[in-house]
């Protein structure tokens, strides 16, 4: 049998299951508290230069009280990049850890790969806390960003690989909710905790809390190395009475399929479809990465409470998950005119608060959550899209390379809110025209609603075959008698060639 009827079989989403997903996706608030550290942490406060009558040297006098990596180590005026450095330096730890842990995980495993990380995160997490210098600070948050985005990617395939196929929207959504409902708490816990090394403690404790039911749930299966013994302890704990499954060998085609072809990422730059398809996406990618962590990030330095405004950027994104999974899934929107679409109401919102004069009824505040809102909408979507644009052969070199282009726009967004220094509208202006861009450019893939996600890379260039696809949900009997007519054909074509080797 395959997996998907092994699923079925064990349950797809029984009691074991449900413990495992909530001991991960609760993970999820630990790494939005670490991903959002720097916006609290990192606040600079109103601050006056006295410049002494009888020498050169000047002195940095704080106004307003608060306790921050800015006013322990005087990071302003020539040296206030820093604490945009130390955000870059977390999403730059993000990428590598991404390009690092995912092959590492398909090689000794997801759960010791994952409890690893998210061991070792804590540990520096610690570090942070307790940096006697900005250079260990900063150093500290490379390394947390690196476990951050190791894990980040291992437990959202854990998540996917613990349920059958028909909960990953669910699992997958859930991952997201769960980041966003922690970005709201972290807020809340630093209106409560001013100091910041004692925020950046007590934010970090927690992950010590998630190590534990992590432990709990994941380690009993650590003896358990073949998927078959897997299952079968799912569906013990499940309460299923299967004793005994029979997986299909990975690499068996069954009878009466097209033989698969393989692809890597050469592939992704050499096929004239996967090429185009990939230089878009990975815009798209980086441009909702960019949108989404510069608007996250920059909710402390617009007006009103930086706490408040933290958590509204993390609660509006609750929202938008609902949204386009009903778009997502109508026919007269799909997953291109969605994404699209939310891409540009975003570009448009940024560019409202961009030219919006002062003394008007909507704020610069509320103009930038409704852009959050939206383009946490055309993030999701893009996960989704993603996956089914590529060929099952290699759908995971395309969404690493994604990955990979998103870091990026991650890496360079803790950079434009202090766009500021040059004129108050620049942020929100790079906003604008990524949205904007990104949406555009959206309108050049195809769309997969209710289309069968391609097998091999010859169904993206072969126009026949296209049209055999497109047909196989409204005629299924018709495309198996194709394809026994197909497979009958080369076999006979290919008997002289096997007689000759």
């Amino acid at each position: 049998m395959d997996i998907e009827t092994a699923f079925h079989t064990v349950g797809e989403f029984g009691p074991y299951q449900k413990r495992a997903v909530a001991a991960l996706v609760l993970v999820q608030v630990y790494m939005a508290c670490q991903s959002m550290l720097v916006v609290l942490v990192g606040y600079t406060p109103e601050y006056r230069v006295d410049q002494p009558a009888d020498g050169p040297s000047s002195h940095v006098t704080f106004t307003e009280e608060a306790d921050s990596i800015v006013t322990e180590w005087v990071l302003v005026k020539q040296q206030a990049y820093k604490v945009s450095l130390a955000g870059s330096l977390f999403f730059t730890g993000l990428l590598v850890g991404n390009v690092v842990f995912g092959p590492l995980s398909d090689k000794i495993g997801r759960r010791p790969v994952y409890l690893t990380g998210l061991l070792l995160e804590v540990i520096f997490g610690y570090v942070t806390a307790m940096a006697p210098s900005y250079e260990v600070f900063a150093a500290s948050r490379l390394l947390v960003g690196l476990m951050n985005g190791g894990i980040g990617l291992v437990c959202f395939v854990l998540t996917q690989e613990y349920v059958g196929k028909s909960y990953w929207a669910m699992t997958g959504t859930l991952n997201s909710m769960i980041f966003a409902v922690g970005i709201a708490l972290f807020g809340a816990l630093g209106y409560f905790i001013r100091p910041w090394r004692t925020l950046a403690m007590v934010a970090n404790s927690s992950g010590v809390l998630f190590f534990l039911m992590s432990v709990r749930w994941l380690l009993p299966l650590r003896d358990r190395i073949q998927v078959e013994h897997v299952l079968l302890y799912m569906a013990a704990r499940n309460g299923s009475k299967a004793s005994h499954l029979m997986l299909q060998r990975v690499g068996a085609a069954k009878p009466g399929s097209p033989v698969r072809n393989g692809g890597g990422v050469l592939q992704l730059v050499l096929h004239p479809v996967l090429r185009l398809r990939t230089m878009v996406l990975m815009y798209v990618w980086y441009a909702c990465s960019l949108v989404y962590y510069g608007l996250t990030l920059g909710a402390g330095d617009t007006s009103g409470s930086r706490f408040v405004n933290v958590a509204m950027y993390g609660l509006v994104e609750l929202p938008a998950y609902p949204l386009c999974i009903y778009f997502i899934n109508q026919s007269w929107a799909g997953r291109r005119k969605s994404m699209a679409t939310f891409l540009c109401l975003a570009g448009c919102a940024c560019l409202c608060t961009a030219a919006l004069p002062t003394g008007t009824l909507l704020s610069v505040t509320s103009l930038a959550l409704l852009g959050k809102l939206m383009v946490s909408a055309a993030f999701n979507i893009a996960y989704v899209y993603t996956s089914e644009l590529y060929p099952t052969v290699i759908r995971n070199a395309g969404l690493g390379v994604c990955s990979m282009s998103c870091r990026v726009g991650g890496i360079l967004a803790p950079f434009v809110p202090s766009m500021r220094a040059l004129h108050a509208s620049m942020p929100f202006t790079v906003f604008c025209l990524s949205g904007l861009s990104a949406g555009c450019l959206g309108l050049l893939l195809p769309e997969t609603l209710n289309r069968p996600a391609a097998e091999t890379l010859e169904e993206l260039s072969s126009p026949s075959r296209g049209r055999v696809l497109e047909s196989k949900v409204r005629q299924p009997s018709r495309i198996q008698k194709l394809f026994q007519q197909a497979d009958r054909k080369s076999s006979k074509s290919s008997k002289p060639e096997e007689a000759v080797g």
